[in-house]
């Protein structure tokens, strides 16, 4: 989660195991938060190139 904070998201809330972020332009997206467990690949592809709309170049640079 701290990585999706640096690009300007917020968590706006928790609930369960997911977590919701929101942009300050209004891009949003909700991201399972399972202690544990690995996003899956797929799963992280989705939330990069719909929800957040960064490329994975570099969203691999924030890391």
């Amino acid at each position: 989660m701290k990585i999706l904070e640096g690009p300007g998201f917020k968590i706006v809330r928790q609930r369960g195991g997911r977590v919701s972020l929101r942009h300050i332009d209004g891009r949003s997206t909700t991201v399972p938060n399972h202690s544990g467990e690995r996003l899956d690949r797929s799963l992280l592809n989705k939330i990069l190139k719909k929800d957040i709309k960064i490329s994975r170049e570099k969203f691999q640079g924030l890391l």
